[in-house]
């Protein structure tokens, strides 16, 4: 069955269109059409810069690690620079962590043809903030993952995150059993020494130091893993009636 061309395929920018595909669930089409229009770039840029290669010919020849060097790496630390140039999480929401868990297996992780390396900077953008909303429950438990084993592997860091946690119970119960509601004035003061208990024991049983350690090892795992990640097809949205 032949399709009538459209008569505003023309006129509606990338932003638009790429915009449909999302509300429609076609992530994969997105992938697709960044990595056409990368590669429609690069052939027209070696395209006009034939000549320039022809001219400096002789040069590659006296030095061919220069070229290799500028044609395939500099692109690829451009790619990444772009990346960390990214907010991954402005497109996150608090509906993102309401949302179903995707498979770890299957969605994830996937198989080895699920990754591949960004062909342009637009294309590894669109995959972060994409990336980072559909699995933000699996990054989520991976922070706690690695808070953990931050936290097993700094023993004291653990004793002190336990001593808040039960000083706060013992804040709780206290405040239930003598009824300090009743007097404002000393409960504002209560809580006011014991968020500087909290503080200290934080402080110096280096609890910040496991979290930090967990933010930056979860941040570098969020980011390679939602760069190299392929978009896959999410649930369609039923087309509208009309």
């Amino acid at each position: 069955m032949a399709f009538a061309a459209n008569p505003l395929s023309v006129s509606v920018p990338d932003e638009a269109f790429e915009s449909w595909l999302r509300d429609s669930g076609y992530l994969e089409l997105i992938d697709q059409h960044s990595s056409s229009t990368a590669a429609t770039t690069v052939n027209f840029t070696s395209t006009s810069d034939t000549a320039a290669e022809a001219a400096t010919n002789d040069l590659d020849h006296a030095s061919p690690t220069g070229g290799f060097f500028f044609d395939s790496l500099f692109p690829a630390i451009s790619v990444l620079l772009s990346v960390l140039s990214t907010n991954p999480f402005s497109k996150l929401s608090a509906a993102d962590f309401s949302a179903p868990t995707p498979s770890w297996t299957g969605a994830f992780i996937g198989d080895c043809g699920s990754y591949s390396f960004p062909s342009g900077s637009h294309q590894a953008r669109i995959r972060v903030t994409e990336n980072v909303k559909r699995y933000a429950r699996n990054y989520a438990t991976l922070f706690i993952v690695f808070f953990a084993c931050s936290l097993y592997q700094m023993p004291l860091a653990l004793v002190g995150l336990i001593s808040c946690l039960a000083v706060w119970d013992m804040f709780k119960f206290s405040n239930k059993r003598w009824e300090w509601d009743r007097y404002p004035v000393l409960r504002q003061v209560l809580v006011r020494a014991a968020q500087c208990a909290t503080a200290v024991v934080l402080i110096i049983l280096n609890v910040q130091k496991a979290l930090l350690c967990a933010i930056a090892v979860s941040y570098a795992v969020t980011i390679l893993h939602a760069t190299f990640r392929k978009l896959t097809p999410t649930s369609r949205q039923p087309p509208k009636k009309r």
